[in-house]
């Protein structure tokens, strides 16, 4: 008895938005840099092309990097880098 589950947990689309584009950002950059890859110039490649096949099927990170919209990264990334919200 005694339960207690008063609190109401907030749920922030955005914050779990950001999360989960660093997440798999960083899978996917793992993975093409235990390939032997230069991961920030296959992202970038990916983001300009839209070619999933700059991404290696390496840990499944082409079909992780799939499930974020590319406009959506770059808007993550570009947050990130300018400090703005």
């Amino acid at each position: 008895m005694g339960n207690n589950n008063d609190n109401t947990i907030q749920f922030d689309v955005l914050k779990n938005k950001k999360d989960l584009t660093k997440a798999i950002l960083s899978e996917v950059y793992d993975s093409l840099k235990e390939k032997g890859y230069n991961p920030i110039n296959q992202l970038v490649g990916y983001i300009i092309s839209g070619d999933p096949t700059y991404i290696t099927n390496y840990n499944g990170a082409r079909a992780l990097v799939r499930k974020l919209e590319r406009d959506e990264i770059l808007e993550e990334v570009l947050k990130s880098y300018l400090n703005v919200k």
